[in-house]
């Protein structure tokens, strides 16, 4: 083979070459077109799918109007509130036949306590007696809460009677022997103003000649309880009623979520958990201070319901949703942002919703000055969840719900 065939053929093969790989280049090119035109699509159809709902999202209104809240950093979960199990070793008791046993009184060892049902119940021993329905049936929806009555606070007043906040109702004053029910307060009546829609614990002086009682709100009821938190105004009252005059007056107002209310022993102040501020105030109801306030412990590591007397001197405090420090609180991140509020409410239900905050239960001793002495959880709530009162009889913690099936008790010397 001489030079210039050589030539020829390396040239040959170099042509050869060039024209394998034309095919795949091509082909890489096609494939390439394709995916864009895959992603267009797919991008154009969600478009088609997520505008409607973009425009329903923005043409419905929220059924909330948040305001924004400020909330200092929660606690350090240490010390008197570090995380335990010790709500867990408590008992339940009438699992399954009772229902949102929100608070709880003794007579002696007789019991009674107000259900989602509408029913005042005692409880002896084993036994449930249904004492009096302050409301009409049907029961057991939201719909039917308003006319079904739902009793919240009950106290034990002079000579054995009971007395009962109604979140619809009213205040009543019923005979535990008989059933009789007497009407003192009527519920959704406009007082200064504002109407009483979510009447939720009440408090009596050892005398029963005067009568306190939280209003939650003059705009949500206790079934839109969620809205009430989320929304976060301050539209709650103290007020008070004269069981002798029948004057009824505003004690103090502009409270966000007024709940759990007690009677200081000196009966001059009351002490009441404002729910959305986590905090604990202390509104003088007589004396020289009377018409004052201020605050019994501030920045709780949990939102407060009910407050009842302890054996030793104290407080007995519930929590049915903690703030972790260290972890996160949605509340506290929801409180700066009252836009997502907004929009979560117009996608989900209370019923929905309710569902996602975290169960966690805190029962707390707290002293003079604020001071937690001890403290007892149930982490996820999985004894007992959504807590709403501790009651303390004969050695024993008797902790409601305003959720749960059934009443738990804590012996006290065991922890």
């Amino acid at each position: 083979m001489n030079e210039s065939e050589g030539v020829r053929l390396r040239r040959l093969h170099r042509a050869h070459v060039i024209t394998e790989e034309l095919p795949e280049r091509r082909l890489k090119g096609s494939s390439t077109y394709s995916g864009k035109v895959f992603q267009v699509t797919l991008l154009t159809l969600g478009g088609f799918l997520l505008l409607p709902l973009l425009v329903i999202i923005l043409i419905l209104e929220s059924p909330i109007h948040p305001e924004v809240l400020s909330l200092k950093e929660p606690p350090l979960m240490e010390g008197c509130w570090e995380p335990n199990l010790k709500l867990r070793e408590a008992q339940r008791l009438y699992e399954d036949q009772i229902l949102g046993p929100e608070s709880i009184a003794n007579i002696g060892d007789v019991f009674f306590t107000g259900t989602a049902d509408g029913k005042i119940l005692k409880l002896i021993g084993r036994r449930i007696v249904t004492v009096t329905t302050l409301g009409r049936a049907p029961c057991g929806s939201r719909e039917d809460e308003p006319t079904c009555g739902r009793p919240l606070g009950i106290r034990v007043g002079p000579n054995g009677t009971l007395f009962v906040a109604d979140a619809y109702l009213g205040v009543f004053k019923v005979n535990p022997m008989t059933g009789a029910a007497i009407q003192l307060v009527s519920g959704g009546q406009v007082v200064a103003g504002r109407k009483l829609s979510f009447i939720n614990d009440v408090t009596v002086t050892q005398d029963g000649k005067k009568v306190y009682f939280t209003d939650s709100s003059s705009r949500w009821q206790r079934r839109d309880y969620l809205h009430l938190i989320m929304e976060a105004t301050a539209d709650g009252r103290v007020l008070e009623y004269d069981t002798e005059t029948k004057e009824l007056t505003v004690v103090m107002e502009n409270l966000r979520f007024p709940n759990g209310i007690q009677l200081l022993p000196d009966e001059e102040s009351v002490l009441v958990a404002e729910t959305t501020m986590a905090r604990i105030r202390r509104v003088h109801v007589a004396g020289l201070n009377k018409g004052g306030m201020d605050t019994f412990v501030d920045n709780l590591p949990g939102f407060p319901d009910n407050i009842r007397p302890s054996s030793t001197g104290g407080y007995w405090v519930t929590m049915s949703a903690v703030r972790p420090n260290p972890g996160f609180s949605m509340l506290d991140f929801l409180s700066q942002r009252p836009w997502v509020k907004k929009f979560i409410f117009k996608l989900f239900s209370q019923d929905v919703l309710i569902r996602f905050v975290p169960r966690y239960s805190l029962v707390a001793e707290l002293h003079d000055g604020g001071i937690c002495t001890r403290s007892f959880h149930d982490p996820k709530g999985l004894v007992s969840a959504y807590v709403s009162e501790a009651h303390e009889h004969d050695g024993n913690l008797y902790i409601g719900s305003f959720r749960s099936p059934y009443i738990t008790v804590l012996d006290l010397r065991r922890v």
